[in-house]
């Protein structure tokens, strides 16, 4: 069984360029495959490879700057979900867009999930979902603020834009995300923009399904992952919902059984933004990919990861 890690920490990097050698020859001697991303503000990415070899990794980056203390998200596949390792230095570790916005300095208070069901209970609690908009379209928590955004980076204009209609009559903002890295950064916004009060769900959606009880839970529906589960429910169990390897989008049950679908090639959402070279085309690749596992082996153009943005969590 390949072990599957997602990690992130925002920690101070004034040189992240020079930690980048170091990290990959670790992880590349250990074994690893997957993406990780470097930059001022820390490390974030997900990587796969044996028990052993992940351990190797982390205890490397728990070496960085800041880094003790970095938690990390597992999760098991039966084969290994990545073709190679990239170590990518980037401007941000989660894009957002907006200078100067800083979480190694300050971001709001974390709330741990067995007391975040009594803050968004609160009625002068704002609840926002800092998601894209075909995450949230698969699970969130009642009554939170759909942004229906289509990236992260749309976030911050579209709280200015709605900032005086959000924050009316509300005495707090409380925010959550899959695994906690944009609400965390979203938070740092916030209180740059001078808005106090700001709360954020620690561990994201995750932690809360991994530890919160199903009977006690507020949320609904299942979670949007960037692994190749697609989607989990309560427990971290795999859900319905799987990939349109041609929107890269989550497939539900009901729109797997739409006749409009078709494995590998298309979805509802998109069946009508392909042409028929297009169609064709993802057709072949998803046969050779089914030749492939029949096989025993992996296609060289498989699509294990789910996402459709690797910086976008």
């Amino acid at each position: 069984m390949i072990r599957v890690c997602a990690l992130y920490r925002f920690a101070a990097f004034p040189d992240p360029a020079a930690l980048r050698a170091p990290l990959l020859a670790a992880a590349e001697a250990a074994g690893i495959k997957g993406t990780l991303l470097l930059a001022g503000e820390g490390i974030n990415g997900t990587i796969a490879g044996t028990h052993d070899g992940i351990e190797a990794v982390l205890a490397h980056i728990r070496g960085l700057p800041g880094c003790a203390d970095l938690e990390v998200k597992d999760s098991a596949a039966e084969t290994m979900p990545f073709h190679r390792l990239k170590v990518r230095l980037k401007a941000e570790i989660v894009s957002m867009g907006v200078a100067g916005i800083d979480p190694t300095r300050e971001v709001g208070t974390y709330v741990a999930p067995a007391d975040w069901n009594a803050l968004i209970a609160e009625p002068d609690t704002l609840v926002i979902d800092t998601r894209n908009d075909y995450e949230v379209a698969i699970g969130t928590f009642a009554n939170a603020v759909d942004p229906g955004t289509a990236s992260f980076r749309d976030f911050p204009q579209w709280f200015r834009e709605h900032r005086d209609a959000l924050l009316a009559g509300k005495a707090r903002v409380a925010m959550f995300c899959t695994g906690g890295i944009r609400c965390e950064k979203a938070t740092a916004f916030l209180k740059a923009e001078g808005v106090d009060g700001v709360y954020h769900l620690d561990g994201g959606i995750l932690k809360y399904l991994e530890t919160v009880p199903e009977a006690e839970s507020a949320w609904a529906g299942e979670c949007f992952v960037f692994d190749h589960r697609v989607a989990v429910r309560h427990g971290l169990e795999q859900g319905e919902h799987q990939l349109c390897h041609g929107c890269r989008m989550p497939v539900s049950p009901a729109d797997r059984a739409s006749p409009l679908y078709e494995e590998g090639v298309s979805c509802p959402a998109c069946h009508g933004q392909r042409d028929e070279a297009t169609r064709a085309g993802a057709a072949e690749r998803h046969r050779q990919e089914m030749l492939a596992r029949a096989r025993g082996t992996a296609h060289v153009g498989a699509r294990f990861d789910a996402a459709p943005r690797r910086d976008d969590r």
